[in-house]
């Protein structure tokens, strides 16, 4: 007996995980029942609560000492009744507890006590791995679960890595990580909630620095823990993981629409801080002619953190440069620190003396926090209700000038990473620093926008975030901070590789509105030519991101003109194709409003059951019906791509067909970005503008990829005023699509504009380019014949001319196009083959 016990004794060493033999067999002698809330106590006095939200999404709360109490509110969930569940019925069997719901059946076994989830087929989807699936030592609690041989991960939000976690581990602590590589964690955003191939996510819902372990220590298990606070967690079950997304937006909110002008390009740089520059850049991109709709001013915009006031000497005139460039048809979006430098010696002791400053909790003092830039400073406490509207005061100001928004940079807050444990003895209004660092950035960007909208009625906020947690989505939208390779800039082609997979986890972490910095920020560039392969790359990949904006370190300009004439032309190209696609983007952009979808999407999210795409990491999709694969090797001029199932047609030339299920290689000049359409689609553009919307009134063009015979595309056109929050209250138009394919012919209907509270500014043009192998022999309109012309006539003046029904064939290229004014009312083509 003596040698067993010290041989357990000595496994507890070699194996700290093994602590849970020391709290013996748990068992569940009782259960409790209030309303959506079943309790189970158990002979240890812990408890299991099980809360259902839904009939598949359940709360579950593992308390060791059975108190069930949270001493904060959730900052992620605003909702855990997501829909009536009716009453609850606990059936008790001898070995265990069972709950069923339409969806799920719960079952909390007795001896030792365990939990799983099976689904109604009584597949189980989710389970305690052994007697050791609720662990608690001391402060820190760990949950461990089950690990199929055959189950995947994906999720976490922003992380580096693989998209597929398995075989990873991964923290929660929000870092300023400049020039990160590419496999480091944490970085500046937490959002624990992951979803796995067995048709269900979790979200952790716990501030603390938390870990997960997906299969490190076991093949058998994997495990999420925290060292502190309430082992909170809901289970998400889904069909796919689209659904279990949008259970997600049910719990922590819908994500909000950026104004449509944010979903052009932007350009920055780290010392872009002055009216003479921002002028001089304004002035070259219109000169050129390359699309452009926002100019940042980083962080030396202000003499002193965080006035708001514009340094002197830097602007002669702030307001006149603002209407200037506003003119000229950009926004101007400045950046907030979340501190007051101790050099801004009035709204320091104005701060200091209110108490809007966190605490160091060793001397009752304002926290003394040393900063990248300006000095020592005083941290801000958003979590103290008193410091919004004073914060709210301060930030209108500039917004009273002009400015259009604001990006909320190094809200980890930064230099206060791992390494420096001495930041926690930061004492916030809602907490100690251990608690709240997570969420501080969120708490500030809460402030942010709800200031904003107070003062700014019925106008989108534009706040673009780097550190947050999970429920970002609700204020701000955000970029994934400062990649690249500081070491060597043009080395920077790994990084740009995985801000693939970087974007896409975020997306899956519900921040479908996001951008990297394009160029990588990180590293001085020495050699503009030899940059220029890099920067168009960096280039044709940001111009998918939602929000694509050019910006490097330092006092390095990044503008397309400066790496040469072809990479200017190539760059504009790809610039110019995320402005006519603006009508798709847009679209997307309502649907991720409506669902939390991302617009940027791993091929898993459409094709959840093909395993090829856990894989796809340098690939995705841009919606649904596009497919790109940005080129991120050096030297590349071929990319090997995954098509999933069905008819994959080449964007670039519209004449290369490809059968999907299978990997292939495919040629990628330096002039273009690969890029593949779905049989079956229809593409909504525009015309290439200066800025969006630089004429409100435009042409609309559909290019129509007809499906095979006796199946449809469909395309359904989302519209509404662009910059006021009218979307929130179904103030839009919608513009249904659907061209059938016949053995004879295309079936074309345009049906009338639904919806109300907004209306199309003008008359205007619709286009259609129906891409076919077969050349047609009439057209008509609601059955009338209409003229057919050449080409090169169909468009003319077709901005001004809303009169005109025609169609043409293009031979060599394979389009017959249609042109008919839009009178918002039904109308039916038909494209008759000879």
């Amino acid at each position: 007996m003596i040698r067993y016990k010290l041989w357990v004794w000595v496994l507890c060493l070699v194996f700290p995980t093994w602590v849970w033999a020391e709290n013996e067999t748990r068992t569940c002698t009782s259960f409790t029942q209030q309303g959506r809330q079943v309790t189970f106590h158990l002979a240890d006095s812990a408890a299991l609560q099980l809360q259902l939200c839904s009939s598949s999404v359940v709360k579950i709360w593992f308390s060791p000492d059975g108190q069930l109490q949270r001493r904060n509110a959730s900052f992620a969930v605003i909702n855990e009744e997501l829909e009536e569940v009716g009453t609850i019925h606990v059936d008790e069997q001898a070995a265990c507890y069972e709950i069923f719901t339409p969806k799920l059946r719960i079952r909390v076994n007795k001896s030792p006590m365990s939990l799983q989830i099976f689904d109604k087929y009584q597949k189980l989807l989710f389970s305690d791995y052994a007697d050791k699936g609720h662990v608690s030592e001391g402060t820190k609690k760990v949950e461990y679960k089950v690990l199929r041989r055959d189950e995947h991960f994906f999720g976490l939000g922003e992380k580096a890595g693989k998209m597929d976690r398995r075989g990873e581990s991964y923290k929660m602590w929000n870092s300023d990580k400049p020039c990160y590589s590419v496999v480091e964690d944490p970085l500046y955003k937490s959002i624990p909630f992951f979803m796995s191939n067995y048709r269900y996510g979790i979200f952790l819902d716990n501030t603390y620095k938390t870990e997960f372990k997906f299969g490190t220590e076991s093949r058998d298990y994997y495990s999420f823990e925290a060292p502190n606070g309430e082992m909170v967690y809901y289970f998400i079950f889904g069909k796919d993981y689209k659904e279990i997304i949008s259970q997600y937006v049910g719990l922590t909110g819908k994500p909000i629409m950026p104004p449509k002008w944010a979903l052009g390009f932007a350009q920055c740089r780290g010392l872009l801080t002055s009216e003479k520059l921002s002028r001089e850049i304004a002035e070259g991109y219109r000169k050129r002619g390359i699309p452009c709709d926002i100019i940042y001013q980083d962080i030396g915009w202000t003499e002193y953190l965080q006035d708001f006031e514009w340094r002197k000497g830097n602007y002669e005139n702030p307001k006149k440069m603002l209407s200037d460039l506003k003119e000229m048809g950009f926004k101007v979006v400045v950046s907030q620190d979340p501190v007051i430098a101790q050099a801004n010696k009035k709204q320091w002791e104005e701060a200091d003396r209110l108490g809007y400053f966190v605490k160091d909790h060793t001397n009752g003092k304002s926290y003394d926090m040393p900063w990248p830039w300006g000095g020592n400073c005083g941290v801000v406490d958003f979590t103290l209700p008193a410091v919004a509207d004073w914060w709210g005061t301060y930030q209108q100001k500039p917004i009273d000038d002009g400015i259009s928004g604001f990006w909320t940079d190094m809200g980890e807050p930064a230099w206060s990473n791992e390494e420096q444990t001495e930041r926690l003895v930061m004492k916030h209004h809602l907490g100690m620093h251990d608690e709240i660092h997570n969420v501080y950035g969120l708490t500030w960007d809460k402030v942010v926008k709800e200031q904003f909208e107070k003062r700014n009625p019925d106008r989108r906020v534009f706040q673009m975030t780097r550190a947050a947690y999970a429920g970002l989505q609700r204020y701000t939208f955000g970029w994934t901070g400062d990649s690249g390779n500081g070491d060597d800039v043009l080395q920077g082609w790994g990084q740009l590789a995985n801000q693939i997979p970087v974007m896409l986890s975020a997306g899956l972490g519900l921040i479908p509105f996001s951008s990297c910095d394009i160029t990588g920020y990180c590293g001085d560039i020495e050699d503009y030519p030899a940059m220029a392969e890099l920067y168009t790359r960096w280039i044709q990949f940001g111009a998918f991101n939602p929000l694509s904006r050019i910006h490097h370190e330092g006092d390095n300009p990044v503008e397309p003109w400066l790496f040469g004439p072809e990479a200017e032309k190539n760059a504009k190209a790809a610039i110019e194709l995320k402005y006519r696609l603006l009508p798709y983007i847009y679209t997307y952009a309502r649907e991720a409003y409506d669902t939390g979808l991302p617009i940027m999407r791993p091929l898993f999210l459409e094709y959840p059951m093909d395993m090829e795409t856990f894989s796809t990491d340098a690939q995705f999709l841009f919606g649904r019906e596009l497919l790109v694969a940005p080129v991120v090797k050096k030297g590349a001029r071929t990319k090997n791509v995954y098509l999933p199932e069905g008819t994959w047609i080449d964007y670039n030339n519209k004449q290369t067909v490809y059968t999907g299920e299978q990997w292939t290689t495919v040629d990628a000049p330096l002039s273009s970005v690969p890029m593949f359409v779905k049989q079956g689609s229809i593409i909504p553009t525009m015309p290439v503008m200066n800025y969006i919307h630089e004429k409100p009134v435009y042409p609309l063009t559909f290019e129509i990829f007809p499906a095979q015979e006796g199946a449809q595309a469909a395309f359904t056109l989302y519209e509404d005023e662009g910059e006021n929050l009218g979307y929130q209250r179904h103030e839009f138009v919608k513009t249904p699509i659907i061209c059938s394919t016949l053995a004879n012919g295309y079936e074309l209907t345009v049906f009338a504009r639904e919806g109300k509270g907004y209306t199309v500014p003008g008359p205007r043009n619709l286009l259609f380019r129906i891409y076919s192998a077969k050349a047609p022999k009439e057209v008509t309109v609601k059955g009338k014949k209409i003229k057919k012309t050449k080409p090169e006539r169909l468009e003319e003046n077709l901005e001004n001319d809303t009169e005109t029904v025609a169609w043409s064939w293009d031979k060599e290229a394979g389009i017959c196009s249609v042109r008919i004014p839009d009178k918002g009312v039904d109308e039916q083509l038909m494209i008759t083959f000879k």
